[in-house]
């Protein structure tokens, strides 16, 4: 496993982060769960990512659980606020009232006293900004959060946050958790330049496209039985998060890649995660897992180096399939 710094930071995260976003309360039991996680920690994983609203805090509570007795000056701990995590009015959003109130529920659910990173899980538009990053700096600030970032904010998103922080001497944005893959490369044109000018690094999410990258599904067959693209009782829909990209030409195209993950010794997954990390602004990727030997595999995903011809070739075969748009940036309203 190798690491790196997390954006402009002096802390180190492993090239690949350990999240447990439909798996930990959905698909996996506690017990499966903690094995996952002992693989990662065997693999070198020392980074782990959740959120207070993935299987509605039950994800947090099996992770707490998981690392319960691991150091924990040795591993560097993630969780988001923003999605709803009850029925109330306010169980939702980046209002000072529920950050601090999710925030200090995730603390007990992780069994820790501190984050990390605690993450913006999107853009509030009804809240102040001043008041969400005034909220965060306080955090910081009671020493209960080493930094904060956001994840999926788009350009202008970001920029208005770090002018209120840098106005008032805040701790700033040092993370974006965005969706990156070969085919879903949106925050490329700005939001990746923005992000290498301001120390941001990217923590992403989806590597795999869902597991489209690993060449799995194949163009006019069916979907392999329990794969994420049959998950219909996930608590978050895996089914419905993957079939936009169950198209024919794009799994011909993806197919198109074997013979180079072939030449190189590797997998497919492998590939698609050397890929993401050649990407300089990239400080990890996260993957999931529900099986110890899958934990195993996704961690030789570090430390691969693709030569600038193998990249163009990547390029070549999945550019014309790849979604570029940085409008795709949005941040629903969790009211809504």
């Amino acid at each position: 496993m190798q690491y790196r710094r997390l954006g402009s930071t002096g802390m180190y995260v492993s090239e690949i982060t350990y999240g447990n976003w439909i798996t930990h309360g959905s698909q996996v039991d506690s017990d499966a769960a903690k094995k996952c996680v002992k693989a990662a920690l065997d693999s070198g994983i020392t980074t782990f990512d959740t959120a207070d609203s993935y299987a509605f805090g039950r994800a947090e509570t099996v992770l707490g659980k998981s690392l319960k007795g691991v150091k924990r000056e040795s591993y560097e701990l993630i969780t988001k606020i923003y999605w709803p995590t009850g029925e109330g009015k306010n169980d939702r959003g980046l209002s000072r009232k529920h950050i601090f109130e999710s925030f200090h529920d995730s603390l007990k659910r992780l069994q820790t006293d501190h984050l990390d990173v605690l993450i913006c899980h999107r853009y509030d538009h009804e809240t102040p900004l001043e008041e969400t990053v005034s909220a965060l700096n306080d955090l910081v600030r009671q020493g209960k959060v080493h930094y904060v970032g956001v994840s999926e904010w788009n350009a202008e998103e970001i920029r208005k946050g770090l002018a209120i922080q840098d106005k008032n001497n805040y701790n700033r944005f040092i993370t974006n958790q965005a969706q990156y893959s070969a085919l879903y490369r949106v925050i490329e044109k700005e939001v990746v330049p923005l992000s290498m000018r301001e120390g941001i690094g990217q923590i992403v999410f989806s590597p795999l496209c869902q597991g489209v990258l690993t060449g799995k599904y194949l163009p006019g067959k069916k979907p392999p039985a329990n794969s994420r693209a049959t998950d219909k009782n996930s608590l978050v829909g895996g089914a419905g998060f993957i079939s936009g990209w169950l198209r024919d030409d794009v799994l011909a195209a993806v197919h198109e890649l074997k013979p180079i993950a072939k030449e190189l010794n590797i997998t497919m997954a492998q590939l698609a995660l050397a890929w993401v990390l050649s990407n300089e602004n990239v400080s990890s990727a996260i993957m999931g897992a529900t099986t110890p030997a899958q934990v195993k595999e996704n961690a030789k995903g570090s430390g691969i180096s693709l030569t600038p011809e193998v990249i163009k070739q990547i390029n070549k075969i999945l550019s014309p399939h790849a979604e570029t748009d940085p409008r795709k940036n949005q941040s629903p309203n969790p009211r809504a």
